[in-house]
């Protein structure tokens, strides 16, 4: 079965950091991000392919916040505009801070369960799926 959520980060939260609360203060298992959309006052991304991060300090309009959710871990990659409308996009880092607000909704999946497991082949923590 399939649930609907939706909530509203507000000024300060760090977005990869409070995803990661709603995740697990609601006990979810296996889920997936549907849309967030907001603004932010930092962001901190890592580029493809890239062990290093850049921070881009705002004002930011998130467009585009997409990902996959387990309760010790959120996989999240975000495209970004500056007040220019130059966009820039990536894997989202914990220290990514909400200026206005942001608008999250994602689903999560009763009958699976998501983890995160070493793959030393990417040398990355993969998604491991199962079914409950």
């Amino acid at each position: 079965m399939i649930i609907p959520h939706a909530f509203r980060l507000t000024q300060g939260v760090d977005l990869k950091k409070g995803i990661l609360h709603f995740v697990q203060g609601n006990n979810i298992q296996a889920g997936s991000l549907l849309s967030g959309i907001g603004c932010l006052s930092k962001v901190i991304i890592r580029l493809a392919d890239e062990s290093k991060t850049i921070e881009i300090d705002g004002p930011l309009e998130i467009l585009t916040l997409s990902g996959t959710l387990t309760p010790q871990h959120v996989h999240l990659h975000i495209s970004v505009a500056d007040k220019k409308g130059q966009v820039i996009g990536g894997h989202l880092v914990e220290g990514s801070i909400v200026s206005y607000t942001a608008e999250v909704c994602l689903m999560s999946f009763t009958n699976l369960s998501f983890k995160r497991e070493y793959d030393p082949s990417t040398r990355f923590d993969e998604l491991k799926i199962s079914t409950k």
